[in-house]
Formats: structure tokens, C-alpha cells, sequence
């Protein structure tokens, strides 16, 4: 009996050494963790502006049509955040390229917003082949003098092909007196406009019913020229610093084919991608010039060569 009364008895201390270590062993302290407050996104209607123009030419927002289109690509644009800070951003480095050739063309300086909704200032392709800033068709650009092969493709190059663009832009202003339907015209074709304004009795732009991309086409040009020259009031909010530069460069005259476009660059204290940031025209790694041609290739200069560290 006395035998199981001290194993009891054992089994009890033991229970009671286990509670006291438990009671009072060290506790490690609460690290403490931030739970942020999930604040909600404040979405806002941005107002339409009481009065709008396209290069020069009045938009008629007393039609309700009209107002709901634009008011639609305002919405859009405002709220595609990335997309359209990116845009912004590249407008600081290209509208300063571009404005200069539209002038010297007489082309209105809004149609600078029309190369960005083209191609977001990128050297995209479109499936049907249109390809660079201004989205120009092989055929189109072989038509206005363009130098387009293998190794090179100058729809890429900006100055050029905004060249290019101009003349097409002048001749389909001839044909309707219309910026809006030049506009227009550049993205459907001039025949397809003209067929459309005379079968529908048209008198501008704006009373037209046309296909979902072009019917969209000025109304998002308006939209992000307004948010380009008001940023903040839209919700963008970049300073000074945060919009890509301009690309300050030297040109290296070039009468003869270059074998390797890498050892070029090399050659000239740069890497081959920032030769091909500078020139994206150049297509190939070789540059190939049997009737030796004359070509200016861009490198950057001193000042801009601080920024390639």
C-alpha cells in the first residue's frame, strides 16, 4: 500500500514541476506587426471641360453624342493609371522631337497626341504590319521615300517617319479642309473616309458613325491632351525628375557597311542596346551599304553619357 501511495506521490510532483515551469518560464515579447488600414480607392467623375477644339477646329459639345464620347475616353485614360503615367512620362522625351518637324510642316501641334495614341510613343507593330511612332504601313512608307529592307527600317526612325506623316496629314487636309477628318483619315484611309462622309451626308467629323477605332479616335486624342496639360487635376502627380529626358546625342557619318553593329558600339564607348536606343531604325547587327550610302548614326553626347553609369 505505502508502495503505490509514493508513486502517487511521484507522479503528482512530477505534475507539479511541469505547471511551474510552464507558469514561469520567460515569456518572449509580442514583436509587433503592422497591419496597414485598407483605405478605399476614392473614385471621382472628372468633368468634361464647357468648351474643346482639335487643332484649331471647335468640338461640338452641345451634342450629347459628343459629350458622352469624350466624357467615356476621359474616364479611361484617367483611370488607366500606368498606361497613361507612362505616356506622360515618354511625351517629356519625344513631343520635344516631334513638334519641331509638325511645324515645319504646317501641321497643328495637336497632332502630336495623335503619334501617342498610335503607338504610345513605342516602336510597336500592329498585326496588320503598320509599324514605329506613327504606325505607318510598309507600302506607305516605301510610297513617301522611307529606306525599308533587312537592316534597316527607317518607320522607326522619329524624325523620318514624322516626315512621312505630315505629308500623308497635308494631303488629307487638302482633300477634306478638315483637321479632324485628316485625323480621322489617317487611321481608316482617305478613300474609306471620304466614301463614308458622302454616303452618310456628313458635314464634319463629328457627325459620322464609323467603325469602333476610329470612332473613338479624336475623342481619345482630347482626352489625353487634357490629361497631358493637367496631369494633377487628373490624379497624376510626377515631378520633374521622374519624366524620361530627352536623348541628347552626336550623329557619326557613315558612308560604308559596318560588319558588326556591336563592335561599333564598342567602338564609340557604348553598349550595342543603348546603340539601338539611339537608332532603333537599324534592324539588323550588320549595316550593309554597297552603293554607299550616306547615313548619320546617333550616339549620345557627353551630358547624356552621365546618365550611363
Amino acid at each position: 500500500m505505502k508502495k503505490w501511495i509514493a508513486i502517487v506521490l511521484s507522479i503528482l510532483n512530477l505534475v507539479l514541476l511541469v505547471v511551474i515551469i510552464v507558469l514561469f518560464k520567460p515569456q518572449e515579447k509580442h514583436k509587433q506587426i503592422f497591419v496597414p488600414v485598407e483605405m478605399p480607392q476614392v473614385i471621382v467623375n472628372h468633368n468634361l471641360p464647357d468648351s474643346a477644339n482639335f487643332a484649331g477646329e471647335v468640338v461640338p459639345l452641345g451634342n450629347i453624342f459628343v459629350r458622352e464620347a469624350l466624357d467615356k475616353e476621359l474616364q479611361i485614360n484617367s483611370y488607366w493609371h500606368s498606361s497613361t503615367m507612362q505616356i506622360i512620362k515618354k511625351a517629356n522625351r519625344w513631343f520635344p522631337v516631334i513638334e519641331p518637324i509638325l511645324k515645319e510642316h504646317g501641321i497643328p501641334e495637336d497632332f502630336k497626341y495623335l503619334a501617342l495614341i498610335e503607338s504610345g510613343l513605342e516602336n510597336v507593330v500592329s498585326p496588320r504590319g503598320a509599324a514605329g511612332f506613327w504606325q505607318i504601313m510598309k507600302a506607305t512608307g516605301k510610297e513617301y521615300g522611307l529606306e525599308i529592307n533587312k537592316d534597316i527600317d527607317e518607320r522607326y526612325h522619329v524624325e523620318k517617319a514624322t516626315e512621312v506623316a505630315c505629308k500623308y496629314l497635308n494631303k488629307a487636309y487638302k482633300k477634306f479642309n478638315s483637321w479632324s477628318l485628316a485625323a480621322a483619315a489617317y487611321n481608316a484611309g482617305n478613300r474609306r473616309i471620304s466614301k463614308e462622309f458622302k454616303a452618310q451626308g456628313a458635314e464634319s467629323y463629328y457627325d459620322m458613325f464609323l467603325n469602333t477605332e476610329t470612332g473613338r479616335y479624336i475623342y481619345r486624342i482630347l482626352a489625353i491632351k487634357k490629361i497631358i496639360k493637367s496631369p494633377v487635376t487628373y490624379g497624376f502627380h510626377i515631378s520633374a525628375d521622374d519624366l524620361y529626358p530627352p536623348l541628347s546625342f552626336e550623329t557619326i557619318e557613315v558612308k560604308k557597311s559596318i560588319n558588326s553593329l556591336s563592335d561599333f558600339a564598342d567602338k564609340h564607348g557604348i553598349s550595342y542596346m543603348e546603340l539601338k536606343k539611339f537608332n532603333p531604325w537599324l534592324r539588323n547587327k550588320q549595316l550593309r551599304n554597297s552603293k554607299k550610302k550616306t547615313y548619320y548614326i546617333k550616339v549620345p553626347d557627353s551630358a547624356f553619357r552621365t546618365l550611363l553609369k
